[in-house]
């Protein structure tokens, strides 16, 4: 894997009175992310938000309708200068990370945002910290490219996304994270993603098939960890680098969290699931995709074995990446059993959602384990 650890660059005098807090412009306030990086910036920072259409319901951030991708976030010229004069940092975390997504629509989104906000950097004299992904590492294949052109579309349009802001004069830092994961005490995530979508399907029995070697690692990291180390640059005002927050040489193994479900689901008292079959990711084109499309299983099935294939093909690797958790300015480094303990924490957190959601209309005798999508 790369290696890029960074040391901190300092930045140029703050340009805020002292003893005043700094106003901190961050898009995607919404998403996974978004939402930690609000519970660890905010006791810092006057947080501005940018949103699209849909009110945070934070009372602790002011918010700025606008459009990422219109000229000036579609704001008037003088609402834009204003906005310029107010802003002392830009964290940039809103992404198309929606692989079904039209892959223009993808790039557009990825690239054409970073530079708005580039240009909003530079014009407030204010550094900007870009959110990637640390499966920019993951140069698709072409059959890759074929296959899953949505997910090759977002590593690509990240990777181009990092080159904006290499090629600008605006100070901040590149900062990638691994797989985001709920919170590493309360396993609370603000979305349904899906890592914790096929988790709860492994918890139920429904993967019986897995792309992937036992010991290929799924490099994970709870968010608490991700925004902390986010919030240490942004605090000590680093001003150049790239960051890894990955789990690294700390990373579970695929088969460690197929037994992890299946101890889980033993827990709650479900059927012990046997641990999915795991099939080499090379064999995973050659054989496997193909032998799906002329078989008999419904195009639910199909769709989900697709769908679970897209994210590990990009999301695991058999050598571990590096990680810049636990350097200066950078947060701290989760051990395995963190990992472990935390992905634990996750699955109750889903359990716990699972139970609070209405019963259908229509159920199965109740002698009959049902099988609800998670």
């Amino acid at each position: 894997m790369p290696r890029d650890l960074s040391r901190p660059t300092p930045l140029p005098t703050s340009r805020t009175a002292p003893g005043a807090r700094p106003t901190l412009l961050l898009t995607g306030g919404s998403g996974v992310l978004g939402r930690a990086l609000i519970d660890e910036l905010a006791p810092d920072h006057d947080l501005l938000c940018l949103r699209r259409s849909r009110s945070l319901g934070d009372p602790r951030v002011r918010e700025i309708e606008g459009d990422l991708l219109a000229p000036r976030l579609g704001l008037s010229p003088r609402a834009w200068y204003e906005l310029a004069l107010r802003v002392d940092v830009v964290v940039h975390s809103a992404a198309a990370t929606n692989w079904q997504m039209a892959p223009e629509e993808i790039a557009r989104t990825n690239i054409l945002g970073t530079d708005t906000m580039l240009d909003l950097a530079a014009r407030a004299d204010a550094p900007l910290y870009l959110v990637s992904t640390a499966f920019v590492a993951n140069t698709p294949s072409e059959e890759d490219r074929e296959r899953f052109p949505g997910a090759a579309a977002y590593l690509d349009s990240k990777a181009r996304a990092e080159q904006l802001l290499r090629e600008s004069a605006v100070p901040g830092a590149i900062v990638r994270p691994s797989v985001v994961m709920g919170d590493s005490v309360t396993g609370r995530i603000a979305g349904q993603q899906g890592l914790t979508k096929t988790i709860g399907a492994m918890v139920l029995g429904q993967v019986p098939v897995l792309p992937g070697a036992p010991e290929a690692r799924i490099d994970m990291v709870p968010q608490d960890y991700v925004s902390r180390a986010i919030g240490d640059l942004v605090r000590g005002g680093v001003g150049g680098g790239e960051y890894w927050l990955t789990a690294g040489k700390e990373a579970v193994e695929l088969r460690e969290i197929a037994d992890t479900c299946a101890d889980f689901a033993a827990r709650l008292g479900l059927p012990r699931p046997q641990r999915p079959r795991l099939i080499p990711v090379e064999a995973v084109h050659r054989l496997l995709l193909p032998m799906l499309e002329g078989t008999a299983l419904s195009g639910s099935v199909r769709q989900r074995f697709r769908y679970y294939a897209e994210l590990l093909l990009v999301f695991q690797s058999e050598l571990p990446f590096d990680s810049s958790l636990g350097g200066p300015h950078c947060g701290t480094r989760p051990t395995h059993g963190d990992i472990r303990d935390a992905l634990v924490r996750n699955l109750e957190s889903w359990a716990d959602d699972r139970a609070a959601r209405p019963a259908p209309r229509r159920r199965r005798a109740a002698q009959t384990p049902t099988e609800v999508a998670s």
